[in-house]
């Protein structure tokens, strides 16, 4: 199957990305591209490809958040689409054993961050009458995996908030949905161990890990016009491992 794309899907769109620099986010941001949009990237790491504007940032901080959202407007235009990548998986323990420092910083990156690029980016959205959000959510966040309890906690967050957000600006021409991953063969799992790695791919029933690009062709049908009658949503990306 060659990388077919939808050349002028995203023509004349401004889309933001976070943790566009590595992963799903650089997979998402090269397909917006190659289908016609003007592209940002925010991510701690502001390394990007030639033609997307790649902004140094931490999606834990609101002002940081706000400020590049405000770049990408001055620089690009008004943003009609919003893609949140950029997480982070924690350290591999057992629940009792997370400190609270550990929790923060997973929850403050994978939750909070969603929370405020959403934030910064729907009452123009609103304003303007059209929008697209996609959050990256987790299987974690459906099931929860051992080891991994701030992780699954933190994706879960990233659900609830996409089903509340998704509710809210129903009416607005503003679509909120979520996709929720299996294991994905990208550099997140450089600080996942093996074990946990084993785990994840024992129960996919296609018995293997998803590439970044399976996951972009879902999150851009959901960043673009062609998805008008669905909001609040969680997309299964799971190779069989949650049919729900």
């Amino acid at each position: 199957m060659g990388n077919r794309t939808n050349d002028y899907r995203f023509s004349g769109r401004v889309a933001l990305v976070t943790g566009g620099a590595s992963g799903i986010g650089a997979a998402v941001a090269t397909r917006l591209l190659a289908e016609g949009a003007r592209v940002a990237s925010l991510d701690l790491d502001a390394a990007g490809t030639a033609d997307v504007l790649a902004l140094a940032g931490d999606v834990s901080s609101s002002t940081e958040v706000e400020s590049a959202a405000r770049q990408v407007e001055t620089e690009l235009g008004p943003i009609d689409v919003l893609v949140c990548s950029a997480g982070i998986p924690g350290k591999s323990l057992p629940s009792m054993e997370i400190s609270d420092e550990e929790w923060r910083r997973v929850l403050s990156i994978n939750a909070d961050g969603v929370f405020y690029c959403n934030r910064a980016v729907a009452p123009g959205m609103i304003e303007r009458g059209y929008g697209r959000i996609v959050n990256v959510a987790s299987i974690a966040g459906k099931e929860g995996n051992p080891m991994a309890a701030a992780y699954s906690a933190s994706k879960a967050a990233v659900i609830a908030l996409t089903k509340a957000i998704g509710k809210d600006l129903a009416r607005t021409g503003v679509v909120v949905n979520c996709v929720a991953p299996a294991v994905i063969e990208t550099p997140i799992l450089d600080g996942v161990s093996q074990e946990h790695i084993d785990y994840m791919v024992e129960r996919v029933p296609m018995g293997r890990m998803g590439r970044a690009e399976e996951v972009a062709a879902l999150i851009c049908w959901l960043a673009s016009e062609e998805c008008s009658f669905s909001t609040g949503a969680t997309y299964d990306i799971s190779g069989g491992r949650a049919v729900y």
